[in-house]
């Protein structure tokens, strides 16, 4: 008996798989016939992406860089820590060798609310800040909302929404919030180079914050030093007046020499915590915005949304 071959059949297509199939030719056809509803939904984003993107200020960045001045050998306040720290400790002095690094501490203090609020009240920034509507060029002065603040009595005026418990000025937490949004402070951790930017929609605002936030740091840190130096020569004065013994008189002596030195080299040196590498400048040329990128981006969105109307009918109608 002869075998014969067995020639295996695919099972037949059910008509609801072939229903579920997408018909590629179909698919094209539906977006040409939507294609006017499709160029007039891009073109309407497109518009108001340009609108949109031509109605946002140009916003500048100034930048400085900063290298930490203290990190070097000899001859900073620091050196006695590690030359005579037992010997201050044994008296009762804190020369600061904990409680992490000068720059680390001058960081924070940078950042914090209480020196930004400070430094807003010492150079006036608050109108700048809270009560400008832009920058005009060809004067290079603030253009002031007249509705915010009065500039002929320098007196600032409520708003609408302006509760009535709360005073027209804005709050040292108000400044503070808006300062710190336009302030950008990055450390490279590779060798310990430090940033300090501010952006604005005026150049030369923006240049002159920065300066002037690396200047008030040098002297804010300075002053602190100065104060604690001359509060450790004091103390190790008494205490040298309060001791008979030669040793102790030895060790006091040593360390008021040392904080003498100390304190001379603090009075004469400006760029306490931080030396300029690279000082600010009034930028020529705008950081933001990328008009560009959001005129291409609000055109594809556009684009997108009327191909997916467009398939949704489609969708729809087969149903």
């Amino acid at each position: 008996m002869e075998n014969t071959p067995q020639h295996y059949q695919s099972p037949p297509i059910s008509p609801m798989a072939a229903d579920d199939e997408i018909d590629l030719r179909e698919l094209f056809a539906a977006l040409w016939q939507g294609k006017w509803l499709i160029i007039a939904v891009t073109f309407v984003f497109a518009l108001g992406g340009v609108g949109y993107s031509l109605h946002l200020p140009n916003i500048y960045k100034s930048e400085a860089l900063l290298a930490p001045a203290n990190e070097k050998s000899g001859g900073g306040l620091a050196s006695m820590a590690s030359q005579l720290g037992g010997l201050a400790s044994l008296a009762g002095v804190n020369l600061g060798s904990g409680g992490g690094s000068e720059t680390e501490i001058a960081l924070a203090t940078l950042q914090s609310r209480q020196f930004i609020s400070e430094f807003i009240h010492t150079h006036k920034l608050a109108v700048p800040l809270a009560a400008t509507e832009g920058w005009d060029d060809e004067t290079n002065q603030w253009i002031i909302n007249k509705e915010r603040y009065n500039p002929e009595t320098q007196t600032w005026l409520k708003s609408d929404d302006t509760p009535v418990e709360q005073p027209a000025m804005p709050t040292d937490w108000q400044l503070y919030k808006i300062f710190s949004e336009q302030l950008i402070v990055s450390e490279k951790k590779d060798n310990g180079l430090i940033t300090i930017s501010f952006e604005s929609q005026s150049p030369v605002f923006a240049q002159q914050v920065v300066k002037l936030m690396v200047n008030d740091i040098n002297a804010h840190v300075k002053e602190e030093k100065l104060a604690e130096t001359k509060t450790n020569i004091g103390y190790l004065r008494q205490q040298l007046d309060n001791t008979n013994l030669t040793q102790m008189q030895n060790v006091f002596y040593q360390l008021i020499e040392e904080q003498t030195k100390n304190l001379m080299l603090a009075k004469v040196q400006d760029e306490f915590v931080f030396k300029t590498i690279d000082p600010p400048i009034v930028p020529e040329e705008k950081a933001a915005p990328n008009r560009a990128l959001i005129c291409i981006l609000t055109t594809l969105l556009g684009c997108m949304l009327a191909i997916s109307v467009v398939l949704g009918r489609f969708s729809l109608k087969n149903k």
